[in-house]
């Protein structure tokens, strides 16, 4: 399947920027999954590239003159080529990926739910896991923000793609399991679907594998993978630090297509 990507991220702010710095993982890496066929970021200034802790790809923005706005735009193109490939890059140890973070701790009512199917097989136990956060925290846009934890959105019983991982991540490490946080781009049909997306991967069988718990899939056909983290704030497209700028406001909005000229289900 071949995927056409337009993101579009526009920060403004209510006085003048000093100075600014913005991390962004917006360009995937090539993998057995994924294979870019064409990828461009229209920014104010060039950026630096390199790779994270993680082996994200990551262009570091710097912007020393006085502004006001912030506008950046992601065009690519890219082919998922088979569902059921396996994530070749093991860099880091899987054991990394079981350390609690500020947005992935446990506590009593997630230690429940990540016991709640002892005794299923580890396949089926991850699969029944998924299903009960789901059941437990609706997808709700609204009610949460980036800096919801884990604890926070399972109380209140409601949240998006990006909480779900987060309850998921902190069920999973409580029970010793490696998992981690990935960002990216989900092709729906539905055109009210977001498009920018975050699931879990768990290590299992010597190799990382897919959960997306909104959608109650393991099987990533659809989804194209950007980067990888403990946690949002690992992974998430674009993170900066700013002096001065006042109150800030962000516009994003990511389409993605299926390639006209792909025919491939």
């Amino acid at each position: 399947m071949k995927l056409s990507i337009q993101h579009s991220t526009e920060y403004r702010y209510s006085e003048r920027v000093k100075h600014s710095t913005q991390y962004l993982r917006l360009t995937p890496r090539p993998s057995p999954r994924q294979r870019v066929l064409s990828w461009e970021l229209d920014l104010p200034e060039q950026a630096e590239e390199g790779s994270d802790g993680y082996n994200n790809i990551l262009h570091v923005l710097t912007l020393d003159r006085p502004h006001q706005q912030i506008a950046l735009t992601v065009k690519g193109e890219v082919e998922i080529t088979d569902e059921d490939s396996e994530d070749s890059d093991h860099r880091l140890s899987p054991l990394v990926f079981t350390r609690p973070t500020l947005l992935t701790e446990s506590n009593a009512a997630l230690d429940e739910l990540a016991h709640r199917h002892d005794g299923a097989s580890q396949g089926d136990r991850l699969e029944r896991l998924s299903e009960s956060i789901l059941q437990g925290m609706p997808f709700t846009p609204g009610v949460t923000s980036v800096a919801s934890n884990a604890r926070e959105a399972w109380k209140l019983g409601k949240g998006v793609c990006q909480d779900h991982t987060h309850v998921f991540l902190a069920c999973c490490r409580a029970l010793g399991m490696p998992a981690r946080y990935v960002s990216g781009y989900l092709y729906s049909k539905d055109s009210e679907h977001v498009a920018s997306h975050a699931w879990a991967e768990v290590w299992q069988y010597d190799t990382w594998k897919t959960f997306d718990v909104t959608n109650q899939t393991c099987q990533p056909r659809h989804h194209l993978k950007l980067a990888v983290g403990m946690d949002y704030m690992d992974a998430c497209p674009v993170r900066g630090v700013r002096f001065g700028g006042g109150v800030e406001s962000l516009e994003a909005v990511a389409l993605v297509n299926r390639t006209v000229s792909d025919s491939t289900q």
